[in-house]
């Protein structure tokens, strides 16, 4: 009798137990939510609570090391660690964009200062470009440059309307200089010939190491046309050893107030510009990628910062990670378009 009753009490006790939890009573749980804040907050730590390395793909002294130094002094000193600017320079950019993109960690530690030439204008120039959008997560791109037309200081041509249909009428005259067919020059002049409908066949280019080595052939008659950035002609500009002759852009240059634009003489349709931003490698954590945003929409707002990148001739022009990942994507559609139309892809 006494198991028997022990059996039936056991039954009673379990049956009281689950009503009193079916009827809502106040029986400790689990606390879900405090869980998965728990586990977030894991998967969130610090960032960053060591140095930076801050790949440069090209040589010291041009327009993306020049912004990507700006941009590191201002990250050390608002994140209170060190970002260390390092140069890799060779294949169009491509050298140092694979070991920031391929070879280091996924961690954060290790970012690419990325630009037009070795992202949306190397994927329309190359059928298999060594980098590809899709290796790379695009974080804030920074800053934009004009690209401008410059010919010799005593050109014969009064404007660039006269010597856009000087070209037109003979294209097999003109030489112009880039560091390679699918270099950012290049793309300027084929989208110049297409608005102008010139054979871009005829034309020459003449290939160089970069603006330091093509504006002073132009500027001793070795080229006739050398297209770059404001900020990379303003030294010969002002040296008085080359004329611009227009700007592309819907808006004139805040560098170059008196110079018209290609669409103010005529010539529509120009958009080929310079920027440079920060990509990491695919896999890097969201906690890292929204550290840079939120950095960089700051940076791109501190006078001095600005200061710092006016004096290179450069405009700050903020975008966050999908908006910056957006317009790579539409730009390398219109570029790939591009080259395929004048027989640029190789």
């Amino acid at each position: 009798m006494k198991a028997y009753g022990k059996w039936i009490g056991g039954i009673i006790s379990c049956l009281a137990a689950v009503a009193v939890t079916a009827c809502g009573a106040d029986v400790a749980q689990p606390d879900v939510g405090s869980e998965t804040q728990a586990i977030a907050g894991q998967a969130a730590p610090v960032y960053p609570d060591r140095q930076i390395e801050y790949v440069v793909p090209y040589s010291a002294g041009g327009g993306v090391d020049l912004v990507a130094r700006a941009a590191a002094d201002y990250l050390s000193k608002e994140w209170g660690q060190p970002v260390v600017v390092v140069n890799k320079p060779g294949g169009g950019g491509t050298v140092g964009a694979q070991y920031a993109l391929k070879q280091a960690k996924n961690d954060g530690y290790t970012a690419l200062a990325v630009n037009v030439s070795n992202t949306s204008m190397l994927s329309a120039g190359m059928k298999q470009p060594l980098i590809t959008n899709e290796d790379q997560v695009y974080a804030a791109r920074i800053g934009k440059g004009t690209l401008a037309f410059a010919v010799k200081a005593d050109a014969p041509w009064k404007d660039f309307a006269e010597f856009s249909q000087w070209v037109k009428q003979h294209p097999e005259q003109l030489t112009w200089t880039s560091v390679g067919p699918a270099g950012f020059s290049a793309f300027g002049v084929a989208e110049w010939m297409d608005a102008i409908g010139a054979d871009f066949t005829k034309t020459r280019m003449i290939v160089t190491k970069g603006a330091s080595d093509s504006l002073p052939k132009v500027a001793g008659g070795h080229a006739i046309l050398a297209v770059h950035t404001v900020g990379e002609i303003n030294p010969m500009l002002q040296a008085k050893k080359v004329r611009i002759l227009a700007v592309s852009g819907s808006e004139r240059s805040p560098f170059l107030p008196d110079v018209p634009t290609a669409e103010e003489q005529g010539v529509k349709g120009l958009t080929v510009f310079w920027w440079t931003g920060v990509s990491f490698p695919k896999g890097t954590p969201d906690y890292v990628i929204n550290k840079w945003e939120e950095a960089v929409a700051k940076m791109v707002n501190d006078p001095a910062f600005v200061k710092k990148l006016h004096g290179i001739q450069v405009e700050p022009d903020y975008a966050d990670s999908a908006q910056f990942t957006q317009d790579v994507a539409k730009e390398t559609g219109y570029y790939v378009e591009l080259a395929e139309k004048r027989n640029m892809r190789k």
